[in-house]
């Protein structure tokens, strides 16, 4: 006889696990769901491709990534739940989601790519904090999100999950700075618990082919140097090709980090980026808007 295997029970009572990886009966969460995801994405002349894993040490991924387009943008969002928060996982799912879905709807709708990132972010912001019980059972995650086109390179972000320009030839550059203080200690993040989220926004028009590179600091213990990433990826003695080549990489990525100790969830997305027009963006020092949206840097 054939049919539906029944799912398996919760690891620790036997009851039923719930569709996001937590027990139905004692809310456990359940150590081998989306203990290791792959995701790839062709978009157009680029592609895309992310890998996350639970790591050795961590009993549950709290990572998330999201990979999507919008005409001729590829989008991406990686998400980090802080571990000491109830249901970290949901809210870094949640927040990955959220902020891709305004992305992908905002450039779409022919907003300007740093005005749509901050909204995005923010409205990832809101969806988080609608999670919480109270403040003092607030769901919290980090935040970054990255969007490559025909006019350069834009990311986003809140807290300390990063973004890396990976040129094919030439300087290596990380294009985020962390939201944290003394002892790494994180000093702003997505959550009820936290202040109205502000993005900062960087873009930059490279000069020629490379890969954006979105992680989780599971990878940036151990490579945290824009160098030391491309390095580890030069190992396989080529350029990067479209589709599944990309996908290669980021697994080369999260093993090297595996290999180190996995001491926390470990996510890597890359987008391929190709030729673009190099004219210099406007120079822009750092500012909030009128309606205090964000901060804008550009390279």
């Amino acid at each position: 006889m054939t049919g539906t295997p029944e799912p398996p029970g919760c690891t620790v009572c036997g009851g039923t696990v719930a569709p996001d990886g937590h027990c139905w009966d004692c809310g456990e969460p359940q150590p081998a769901y989306r203990a290791h995801i792959e995701t790839t994405l062709a978009a157009g002349a680029a592609g895309a491709a992310g890998v996350s894993d639970r790591g050795k040490r961590r009993g549950v991924n709290a990572d998330a990534m999201t990979l999507t387009e919008a005409g001729a943008w590829t989008i991406g969002v990686v998400c980090d739940g802080v571990s000491m928060s109830p249901r970290a996982d949901r809210a870094a799912r949640v927040a990955a989601d959220v902020g891709a879905a305004r992305l992908r709807a905002g450039l779409r709708e022919g907003a300007l790519p740093e005005t749509v990132l901050v909204e995005a972010a923010a409205r990832a912001g809101r969806a988080v904090g609608a999670l919480a019980a109270s403040v003092d059972q607030a769901p919290a995650c980090t935040y970054v999100a990255g969007i490559a086109g025909p006019e350069g390179i834009w990311c986003a972000w809140i807290g300390d999950s990063r973004a890396y320009w990976l040129p094919d030839d030439g300087t290596c550059m990380a294009l985020t700075e962390d939201d944290s203080g003394r002892h790494d200690a994180l000093t702003a993040w997505l959550g009820a618990d936290a202040d109205e989220p502000v993005a900062s926004v960087r873009g930059y028009r490279p000069p020629g082919p490379g890969r954006l590179l979105l992680c989780t600091d599971g990878l940036t213990r151990h490579l945290p140097e824009a160098e030391g990433l491309r390095a580890v990826l030069a190992r396989r003695g080529r350029a990067t090709p479209v589709g599944h080549g990309l996908l290669e990489d980021a697994r080369m990525l999260v093993g090297y980090a595996m290999d180190a100790g996995g001491q926390d969830n470990i996510t890597a997305l890359l987008i391929r980026v190709g030729d673009t027009d190099h004219r210099e963006l406007p120079a822009s020092a750092p500012y909030r808007d009128s309606c205090h949206h964000g901060k804008r840097r550009f390279f």
